[in-house]
C-alpha cells in the first residue's frame, strides 16, 4: 500500500513540472518605440486606434500586470502572456472619440510591468474636426 501511494505521489509531482520557467519576481527592461501616439486630425465620432511597440531588451520575462487608460472612453489591450527577452509585442488602445467633450484629444495609458520604474505612461493625442 505504501508503494503504490508513493508511485502516486511522485507521479502527481512530475507531472506538475513545467518546461517553461517564468520568475514572476525578476526584473527586467523594455523599449518602446513610442511612447506618444500622434493621431493628427480626426472627425468626431471616430475610433482612434493607437498602437504602442514595446521590446523586451532585459534577461527575464517581460510581464504585464495591470493597462489602466485614463478614462471610459479609451479602451486598452495588453499582452497575457510574458514576453521573451529579445521579443517585441504591441500594446492597442482604441480611443472614442464620440465621447469626448472636448476638440483636443490627450488620453493615457498606465502600463504596470515587471520593470524599474514599473509604471510607464502611454499618451494619445490629436485634435477633432
Amino acid at each position: 500500500m505504501k508503494k503504490i501511494y508513493a508511485l502516486t505521489l511522485v507521479s502527481l509531482l512530475l507531472a506538475c513540472t513545467s518546461q517553461t520557467k517564468v520568475e514572476v519576481g525578476a526584473e527586467t527592461t523594455m523599449v518602446f518605440k513610442s511612447t506618444v501616439y500622434e493621431a493628427g486630425t480626426v472627425f468626431k465620432g471616430e475610433v482612434v486606434k493607437a498602437v504602442f511597440e514595446v521590446e523586451n531588451t532585459g534577461n527575464a520575462p517581460l510581464v504585464f500586470g495591470e493597462v489602466r487608460p485614463s478614462c471610459s472612453c479609451t479602451l486598452a489591450q495588453k499582452p497575457n502572456k510574458p514576453l521573451m527577452p529579445g521579443k517585441r509585442t504591441k500594446i492597442i488602445a482604441n480611443v472614442n472619440t464620440a465621447d469626448l467633450h472636448s476638440n483636443r484629444i490627450h488620453k493615457t495609458v498606465r502600463v504596470m510591468t515587471n520593470t524599474r520604474p514599473n509604471i510607464t505612461i502611454l499618451e494619445i493625442k490629436g485634435r477633432i474636426k
